[in-house]
């Protein structure tokens, strides 16, 4: 199922989400399904789903009205996510704490409401909490996650509705990268402890709660941020799969990439400085060793970078673009990633998320957002076939 994400459009009231489901959603419906269900990747901010029985009758209303398809959830961003500087807010309230868990208690409520019987909602979440907060609390966060596992059995007890939460490995996170969640889930979550614990919270039997653990718990593989830490799909989703860690949802998005920072790329890549979102950097030497920043301005602060070196940034590009030169874009990382799902799926749920247009350097912005959205869709479909 394919669809894109609500994140890229400003709704922090459930006001501005009937907005935008009435608004460009209709636009993007139009241009790319307009005779059939168009799949659309909800976002709910906590002040919007606050009250969840009101935001889901709502939803549903307009769902059935506009021929939309309820499918998957962004439960990462907690508060705004448009209009104000999020940077590294946009991991608090992290999986310590309450907040978290009702929020997200909250979606999963929704979600029940509005997909159809016999369909699976996902919904991807803070990857556990920013790393410099988050170290040494590992066990911490598991605990909060094994909580959120125990509310998920008893909705699919209440409603017939199977929600599986899908933790998204982000840089400077707790799950940083792949093979940092995959440790976390074998050391943490997919344990003999961990199924007791769950079993005696949730009312099962051990053997029900280790079933239930892969079934409400996985990941959402972003594209962007597996290609920012120079991932290699083949290989990230074989180690996946061998450690027995489900993908719930699949990320479509492309990085900003440069070869190599001469001057010229550099007063390019200036341009993609925001005070907005963090854009997060991998640098790779030639040599193969690696540089982090946490964002932009920090990188190109750095004088004393391997000028062969290879940057990649966590800046969502348009899927179809195909930057000018000295700049360019990790889409071959994800035309991978399509050609390998097309061989074996990866995951039920396809969300196109590029939330970045209105921070777009001017020569990236030569659609309005829903033309933007709908080519990006249908670059994708094109790609999938």
């Amino acid at each position: 199922m394919l669809g894109y994400c609500l994140n890229v459009h400003p709704t922090q009231t459930l006001a501005e989400v009937a907005a935008a489901l009435r608004g460009p959603v209709r636009v993007v419906k139009s241009r790319v399904s307009p005779d059939a269900p168009l799949p659309v990747g909800l976002r709910l901010s906590a002040e919007a789903a606050a009250d969840p029985v009101a935001a889901a009758a709502l939803l549903g209303r307009i769902f059935a009205e506009e021929g939309y398809l309820a499918y998957t959830m962004n439960g990462f961003p907690y508060g705004p996510f448009h209009g104000t500087p999020v940077k590294e807010a946009v991991y608090e309230p992290d999986w310590t704490t309450p907040e978290r868990r009702r929020y997200t208690a909250d979606l999963a409520a929704v979600m029940a409401a509005l997909v159809p019987e016999g369909e699976i909602a996902t919904i991807s979440t803070v990857p556990g909490g920013f790393a410099p907060k988050a170290q040494g609390r590992a066990a911490e966060i598991a605990d909060g996650l094994l909580h959120m596992v125990a509310d998920l059995v008893a909705l699919e007890r209440a409603t017939g509705r199977t929600v599986a939460l899908a933790l998204e490995p982000e840089p400077w996170c707790l799950l940083d990268t792949t093979a940092d969640a995959i440790a976390f889930f074998r050391d943490h979550l997919f344990t003999d402890a961990a199924a007791a614990r769950l079993a005696a919270s949730a009312d099962l039997s051990v053997a029900a709660a280790r079933d239930a653990l892969p079934r409400h718990l996985g990941l959402c593989l972003d594209v962007c941020h597996m290609a920012v830490a120079y991932e290699a799909p083949g290989p990230t989703l074989r180690a996946l799969a061998g450690a027995g860690v489900p993908i719930h949802k699949l990320q479509l998005s492309a990085a900003l990439r440069v070869e190599r920072l001469d001057d010229a790329a550099r007063t390019r890549l200036a341009a993609f400085r925001d005070a907005i979102y963090l854009h997060q950097v991998v640098v790779r030497a030639a040599d193969g060793t690696m540089r982090r920043f946490l964002d932009l301005p920090e990188a190109l602060a750095a004088r004393d970078l391997d000028p062969a070196g290879e940057w990649r940034v966590h800046f969502h590009l348009p899927v179809f673009a195909a930057p000018i030169p000295p700049l360019g874009s990790t889409r071959d990382v994800l035309e991978r990633v399509l050609a390998l799902h097309r061989d074996r799926p990866i995951a039920r749920h396809l969300e196109v998320e590029t939330y970045t247009w209105d921070v777009l350097p001017a020569e990236f912005r030569q659609h309005d957002v829903a033309d933007g959205i709908a080519k990006e869709i249908a670059w994708v479909s094109q790609e999938l076939c």
